[in-house]
């Protein structure tokens, strides 16, 4: 006896929103990123649409990062160029690159000053060819300074600029307007907040096709569970019609994976039931990244290039048809 499938219906989608600007429209890129689309939960293709494949940025930062040993082979010979960075996540197979502009952190004996942070943004768009989200400092006022003076630098590059927040977005919001930029609105694990911080960015007068939230991302074993449950909801209300919900996300998969110990505690230090650090840190990043893209992640900031491998493949295999 044959099985019905019972196939849900959306009235809803996810909004599209494209990264980087082509010669043709007026940049330098050689290609763009188009994010979100979907209208239907994720990889459920016999349900509806799912346009655009999930896409893969790497991290990169202006001044060297204290990442650790498993990341020396990769980018050992780049940390103190973040051009050469740049180029090197090019190589490595980056759909997109993600600019920290750590360096300009106020705290830091010598900080570099917003004009730096412009000079740096530049010189990586002469000498790159992937679209580009740029993160200031993580200091309110600074990142405000800094991405100002980005936001002018990458006119017509179509850029992302993040991140914008609650009590500190109508700056970056002003920036991203000026450039014709797109925008990443970050809220702190709250589908509330999130849809406040979306209504205020657009009353600004923001496009929607223009912003990507960042909802914030847990790393494995460390909260994940909520970042996945707030996913899911705005999902949801996408694709139920409701449009400030419908923004494609960006999970900060790497930066939160590392975070955790069992990435980085060495074996002496964790003990023979853990394994060698190297492979533990790479699977507990990539299977980060595997549970939030089941959560309806469009966008993920990786860091370790077997990682990038591993979540590749992964994407391979969902992104095949499903018909039923």
């Amino acid at each position: 006896m044959p099985v019905q499938i019972l196939k849900e219906k959306f009235t809803g989608s996810v909004q599209e929103v494209v990264l980087g600007a082509t010669k043709e429209e007026g940049g330098t890129r050689a290609y763009t990123v188009k994010l979100g689309g979907s209208s239907t939960l994720p990889f459920l293709q016999y349900e509806g649409s799912i346009p655009n494949r999930p896409a893969i940025a790497f991290e990169i930062m202006d001044i060297k990062p204290e990442w650790g040993a498993p990341f020396e082979p990769y980018y050992g010979d780049v940390w103190n160029d973040p051009v050469a960075w740049a180029k090197k996540a090019e190589e490595l197979g980056a759909d997109v690159l993600y600019l920290k502009l750590a360096g300009a952190d106020p705290e830091l004996e010598n900080p570099k000053s917003a004009d730096d942070c412009a000079k740096t943004v530049k010189v990586i768009l002469e000498n790159t060819t992937a679209p580009l989200m740029v993160e200031g400092p993580g200091h309110p006022e600074k990142n405000n300074e800094v991405l100002q003076a980005v936001g002018e630098a990458a006119a017509g590059e179509n850029i992302a600029l993040g991140l914008a927040e609650k009590d500190n977005y109508r700056s970056i919001a002003a920036a991203a307007m000026m450039g014709k930029h797109c925008i990443i609105g970050r809220s702190p694990v709250d589908i509330n907040i999130l849809k406040q911080l979306n209504i205020m960015i657009t009353e600004m007068g923001i496009a929607p096709n223009k912003i990507i939230n960042d909802p914030m991302s847990s790393g494995l074993g460390y909260g994940i569970e909520y970042s996945y449950s707030i996913m899911e909801r705005a999902r949801w209300g996408a694709l139920i019609g409701d449009k400030m919900m419908a923004f494609p996300v960006i999970c900060l998969a790497g930066p939160e994976a590392w975070r955790a110990k069992e990435s980085y505690a060495p074996l002496e230090e964790a003990g023979p039931g853990w394994g060698e650090q190297k492979p533990r840190g790479i699977m507990w990043e990539a299977m980060t990244a595997a549970a939030l893209l089941q959560a309806g992640g469009d966008i993920f900031l990786m860091r370790h290039p077997e990682s990038v491998k591993l979540l590749k493949k992964h994407i391979d295999d969902l992104m095949k048809p499903n018909d039923y």
